[in-house]
């Protein structure tokens, strides 16, 4: 998913307190910001229990 910049996730995701759920970070980058784009992306992610912010750009960048 090379369309999205991984600083504009680590913008998108700052105060995250792990772990969490997708839902939790989700609104989390609404409430940062984040573009349409990269809260859609964060909403779409495949687990729903999300251990670090790690499994995050694995999720989106490596699928």
């Amino acid at each position: 998913m090379s369309d999205t910049n991984p600083i504009e996730v680590q913008q998108a995701l700052k105060g995250a307190s792990y772990p969490t759920d997708r839902k939790t970070l989700t609104d989390l980058a609404k409430k940062n910001h984040a573009s349409e784009k990269v809260v859609d992306k964060i909403a779409h992610l495949k687990s729903d229990r999300i251990e670090g912010p790690d499994q995050v750009e694995k999720e989106m960048f490596r699928g």
